[in-house]
């Protein structure tokens, strides 16, 4: 079904924007990590503890603000949880070029903690494969996650994880022809300006693809940022974006023949009628 309504997920995302710099808090003057390449401390204003919901039954999560490189989003999450690589030479995008090594690593971080194996009664299972294998066998357990923060191996982490813990719950009203998939996902920290459309679209796909493989629908996802937070030289620019026009949210979709969760690529996912406002360039990042 085509979206004709204007974009939800661009509503959420402006009144997000709007309440962190008109009710957020300022970092200005105190001790933080992040700098701008100038060298200059990189300060935010934000807000503790968002919650923003997306049903993706009833639209997918795409601003139309501007564009989400939604083939991109997906290749990134294809790297961590099918791939379960921790290279950057296994991923199409150069967004973690900075943080990897010169063999290409980023240390013990995303993709590597989502391939480590745990022995259950059923036998031994990395952290995705335990997903698919109780939302096949017991799809009504409430603990059916990956999570991506193991402290023993922080020290090891080229960075550490922002978006770490997916939490997997399934739901079912009388007369559904198939049971609901719903995702938590977990976010430590989030610089709006940069990754929140980002992240919200990677595990709306993620949500999207593993609902599929489990034969059933793709219902809610739930975002939980601790410290949400827009840069001290992205307010202006956050200004301006959540000024624009609203366009209806596109449709995506995924190809209805890959059953097999590690059998999709990004040529499997279909983005149609996608009209937004122009891309923000040269987006100063704080490292």
């Amino acid at each position: 079904m085509k979206g004709t309504r204007m974009s939800k997920a661009d509503g959420i995302f402006t009144a997000m924007c709007s309440d962190i710099i008109e009710h957020g808090t300022t970092t200005v003057g105190e001790k933080v990590r992040p700098h701008w390449e100038d060298g200059t401390p990189a300060y935010t204003i934000k807000k503790f503890g968002v919650c923003n919901r997306y049903d993706l039954r009833e639209e997918f999560p795409a601003l139309t603000l501007r564009r989400t490189a939604l083939k991109s989003a997906m290749d990134e999450v294809l790297w961590i949880y099918q791939k379960k690589s921790n290279n950057v030479h296994d991923l199409n995008s150069h967004i973690w070029d900075a943080w990897a090594d010169e063999s290409g690593s980023i240390g013990k971080a995303y993709g590597y903690q989502v391939g480590q194996k745990s022995h259950y009664a059923e036998g031994d299972f990395d952290q995705m494969d335990r997903v698919l294998y109780d939302l096949q066998n017991n799809p009504f357990s409430r603990r059916i996650m990956t999570n991506l923060y193991t402290f023993a191996d922080l020290s090891e982490m080229n960075l550490y994880p922002c978006a770490f813990n997916a939490i997997y719950n399934v739901t079912q009203n009388p007369g559904d022809a198939k049971p609901t998939l719903n995702l938590l996902l977990v976010q430590r920290s989030q610089d709006i300006l940069a990754a929140n459309n980002w992240n919200v679209c990677q595990y709306a796909i993620l949500l999207m693809m593993v609902a599929q493989v489990s034969g059933m629908q793709a219902g809610e996802l739930v975002h939980m940022i601790s410290d949400a937070h827009i840069y001290d030289r992205h307010v202006d620019i956050v200004r301006e974006l959540i000024s624009r026009p609203i366009f209806a949210a596109p449709h995506v979709s995924l190809n209805p023949d890959v059953t097999d969760f590690y059998a999709f690529t990004t040529d499997d996912l279909i983005v149609e009628n996608y009209e937004h406002g122009p891309q923000v360039k040269n987006i100063p990042i704080a490292v």
